[in-house]
């Protein structure tokens, strides 16, 4: 995937919108092709005009160049009217009129079946006034008020007709009239086909901009609801059987290729757009009148290939897992590290753990679900500093969806925001794309953990910042420990007497596990990891402990052994308390014990 140039789109823009950009200014000197001119007014569309957007299953449009240009929709709005003739008509009496085998031929040809007459599908014109002339109604004004009701559905706001467009289709139509004469000739159109036609006519002359088409599209993507409005145009039954017929017969002769190289099911018109559905994802609509020989606009021709190859968008390609790619959004506040942490520590991550976020993602991230994240990534509070993704439930990374995360690093880095991972090294292609951008310059560092609680002590960390620092260099005097706020003198002094000093090496183990649980600990300096063997034999961090806090309050309540080991991660100091000691000091002074265990209790960590 391409990356647009800064002035293609703002730093803050989203990634998906820097591509689109990036897409439009590569294709938008593409001046093959011409206009129409077989309808006298579409000769009068500038040629330059050129927009492109992109509309996802819950409403977010991304559009770019000329996405709010009026034009008239031409046959886009013929798969629109055939799911209409199948509402009110029936999947069965539907298809004995109107056929749905591509023809390979050009859109205007008169393809119908040598028997029974009946036109090959409901794309081409012939089909399309078939279907036209299927659509109920009381009159042919009441038919016309649902035809452009249900473009209002899809398109999710008013629309409206081209007079001059469909004066001038109507008074030039001189074909689509013979094919309609010759479709009640074979009975296929059981009425006088004149009213029928100007339906055609009328249907073709709604005027609709590139962003309508994007959101009709993403209404067939989202099964029939429009994800704006959330009101349903298409039963989800007949989605299938429209979807159908736009993969195999959407753009006309070169239908075969288009699924070929394209792969997803699309509907062209001789104005210049191009709708294009990536079912359960998102809709494209792209606009520009050059037309090749065909009657498919060249540039959006060109869009909708570089999409399909350069985000992995072809809909043969073996499916993704179903899921949700966003499992759980997470604030420090929420879900804080396993670490042990002093009073004052507790109190300052309450205030600024909303700066901290984890992201828990799933499944396969696709440039679909990679949108959806960018997307909620941008619209977080600005004064979010640190983000976690947490990848372990990921399966696979597509790679569009990891240059967009490389993109999204960068900006990030830019104003000053440090992203982590979790689970990254069994992500190869994401890990690779990433350790690129570093060594490109683009990022300084890539912070990256094993496990998840150690991504969130370090953010915890960058948050306290001076403030942790300074209880790893400092030592906390004894006397000042949370562990003994509330004992007064005597006891206070009984405690300092009985307390033992204990200064550690980096590394240096405090207690083993299974080793007699006789002491109680109160750490005044430095960090300690509290490590037990896993299923493995392997030690795993269960937490780590800070200065301020206290462990192995086990030795008060009970003469069991230690169930797990810490270890000094630097130079530390605790004091230890032996039980012994304690249990004769509290015979004079009743109250020194009760008031030791309320003090563990509440800021204790109880795993050793």
């Amino acid at each position: 995937m391409r990356v647009a140039s800064a002035a293609a789109a703002a730093p803050s823009a989203s990634p998906v919108e820097r591509y689109l950009s990036a897409l439009h200014a590569r294709f938008a000197s593409l001046d093959d092709g011409a206009v129409a001119t077989y309808i006298p007014e579409l000769s009068k569309a500038d040629p330059s005009w050129f927009g492109i957007c992109l509309a996802t299953l819950d409403g977010h449009v991304y559009e770019v160049g000329d996405a709010r240009v009026p034009f008239t929709i031409q046959s886009v709005s013929k798969p629109f009217v055939y799911g209409l003739a199948l509402e009110d008509r029936g999947k069965a009496a539907v298809l004995e009129r109107i056929g749905v085998e591509p023809t390979g031929e050009a859109f205007n040809e008169i393809s119908l079946e040598r028997d029974s007459g009946r036109p090959r599908n409901p794309l081409i014109n012939a089909g399309a006034i078939a279907a036209t002339s299927l659509v109920a109604g009381r009159s042919l004004e009441d038919r016309w008020a649902r035809i452009l009701a249900l473009f209002e559905l899809y398109s999710g706001r008013q629309l409206a007709l081209d007079e001059a467009v469909y004066r001038s289709e109507r008074d030039t139509g001189h074909r689509n009239r013979a094919i309609g004469h010759m479709l009640r000739n074979f009975g296929i159109v059981r009425e006088d086909p004149e009213p029928a036609l100007d339906l055609y006519f009328r249907q073709c002359s709604i005027d609709v901009t590139c962003r309508d088409l994007a959101l009709m599209a993403a209404t067939l993507a989202a099964g029939g609801v429009n994800p704006v409005t959330r009101e349903r145009a298409l039963s989800a039954d007949n989605v299938d059987e429209v979807l159908s017929v736009m993969t195999t017969c959407g753009m006309y002769d070169y239908a075969g290729e288009w699924l070929y190289r394209v792969g997803f099911p699309a509907k062209s018109g001789v104005s210049g757009g191009i709708l294009a559905v990536l079912p359960g994802q998102f809709g494209v609509g792209v606009f520009s009148p050059r037309l090749d020989a065909r009657g498919n606009s060249v540039r959006g021709v060109a869009v909708c290939s570089a999409l399909s190859d350069e985000l992995e968008l072809h809909t043969l390609r073996a499916p993704r897992a179903a899921l949700s790619v966003v499992r759980a959004r997470l604030d420090l506040r929420a879900s804080g590290s396993e670490r042990a942490r002093s009073e004052g520590e507790r109190e300052a991550l309450a205030r600024v753990g909303h700066q901290a976020v984890v992201y828990q993602l799933q499944g396969d991230l696709t440039f679909t679900g990679m949108e959806r994240v960018v997307r909620q990534l941008l619209a977080e509070r600005d004064d979010l500093r640190f983000v976690v993704l947490d990848l372990e439930r990921v399966h696979e990374v597509a790679a569009p969806a990891a240059k967009i995360m490389c993109e999204i690093l960068v900006g990030a880095a830019q104003q000053g925001r440090a992203y982590a991972f979790v689970g990254l090294s069994r992500q190869a292609r994401l890990a690779r794309a990433l350790g690129e951008t570093v060594a490109e310059g683009a990022l300084s560092h890539l912070a990256q953990f094993a496990e998840l609680d150690a991504a969130l002590e370090w953010c915890e960390s960058e948050l306290l910042g001076k403030r942790e620092a300074a209880a790893d260099a400092d030592e906390l005097p004894l006397a000042e420990h949370e562990t003994l706020r509330g004992l007064d003198r005597d006891e206070l002094r009984c405690v300092l007497a009985l307390a033992q000093r204990r200064e550690l090496a980096p590394r240096q183990f405090v207690v083993r596990e299974g080793a007699p649980a006789d002491e109680v600990f109160l750490l005044v300096r430095g960090r300690l990891s509290v490590l037990a063997a896993g299923p493995d034999g392997q030690q795993r961090r269960l937490a780590t402990l800070s200065a301020g806090t206290c462990f192995g309050e086990s030795a008060l309540v009970e003469h069991g052994t230690r169930s797990a080991c810490v270890r000094a991660d630097g130079p530390a100091v605790c004091w230890a308390l032996p039980r012994s000691a304690l249990e004769a000091a509290s015979v004079e002074r009743p109250r020194l014990m009760s008031a030791l265990l309320a003090n563990l209790l509440r800021s204790s960590l109880g795993v050793v």
